[in-house]
């Protein structure tokens, strides 16, 4: 397995054969509003030509419709004819937005040798939950492959313990910049809920992922370093790509 961060929770995953494109926020720096009134967004720009990002995908998984996970950009560059992974609560609008091969996923889809289970999460807490709506994670399967779980956009909570607890993921993916709007609590994991995270799967490899593109973020690579250091986590479980970096895992 390889993954390959692109920015954000755009990610180049290449798993038993195929090679999916994960989130796709493709827009050039400042071309989404400002999530904190602070700047634009995205504030850092693509690793990478856009063609690059998307040479020899075979599917796009997309977690939500929030503008960081699936821009304008993405929706008029992606060709309408490519396979869309998503929860069914977006299948209508990709539809209308021209996507002639969507896939909603109740709970569980098969996409060649890969079986992929859609899990639910929590984006934030209180009145904010209403606001952001439903999200998903994901449980990557396949034979010859580590088992992976993509957490999305979810804080530390019951849901993403459970998965820990009943699937024992070998690599997990986690969006980590404590991202909190104007007037919320964390609406992703910060970096006591990573550090919580990693301790509860001690002995699975973690990546930490969408951080440092968005105004509304509020822990840094270097941070969520210094707080896994303090609390005993390795660098060797917690990996903290930058952008266009690429991850090699084993079974």
């Amino acid at each position: 397995m390889k993954l390959q961060l692109i920015r954000n929770a755009t990610m180049r995953i290449e798993y038993a054969g195929d090679v999916l494109l994960t989130d796709p926020m493709l827009s050039p720096v400042g071309a989404i509003e400002s999530f904190a009134g602070i700047a634009p967004n995205p504030i850092v720009p693509l690793p990478m030509p856009v063609e690059e990002v998307l040479a020899g995908i075979n599917a796009v998984l997309v977690s939500h419709l929030h503008q960081d996970h699936f821009d304008r950009h993405a929706r008029e560059i992606i060709p309408p004819s490519m396979p869309i992974l998503c929860p069914p609560v977006t299948e209508d609008r990709l539809r209308e937005q021209g996507f002639k091969s969507v896939h909603p996923m109740e709970s569980e889809t098969q996409l060649k040798h890969i079986t992929i289970s859609r899990i639910g999460g929590q984006h934030g807490t209180g009145d904010v939950l209403n606001e952001l709506g439903e999200v998903s994670g994901f449980v990557f399967r396949a034979d010859n492959e580590p088992t992976v779980y993509w957490v999305g956009d979810s804080i530390w909570c019951e849901p993403v313990a459970a998965v820990l607890k009943d699937v024992h993921p070998d690599i997990i993916v986690v969006h980590a910049c404590g991202a909190k709007l104007p007037g919320s609590e964390t609406i992703v994991m910060d970096d006591d809920m990573v550090v919580t995270l990693c301790k509860h799967a001690p002995d699975t490899r973690v990546v930490a992922v969408h951080m440092e593109a968005l105004d509304h973020a509020t822990i840094t690579r270097e941070q969520l370093r210094r707080t896994a250091e303090r609390q005993g986590v390795s660098s060797r479980q917690l990996l903290i790509p930058d952008d266009g970096d690429t991850l090699v895992f084993g079974i």
